[in-house]
């Protein structure tokens, strides 16, 4: 077995994504409880998981 020097999932991309997943998830939530419909939710929620990634990922080393 070979030890693979720069691993694809590592933990920092899993902490970005984890924290990104979150902002999502509670950007999804307001919007629904705001009283919007579903597909407003979703595109509110996908596109904080986008900013989240972009901002998380240049804020953690």
């Amino acid at each position: 077995m070979q030890h693979d020097p720069d691993p694809l999932f590592t933990q920092r991309n899993a902490l970005i994504l984890l924290l990104s997943a979150l902002v999502s998830l509670g950007a999804g939530s307001l919007i629904i409880w705001s009283g919007h419909g579903l597909p407003e939710a979703v595109l509110y929620g996908a596109g904080s998981f986008g900013g989240a990634v972009c901002f998380f990922k240049s804020n953690i080393d």
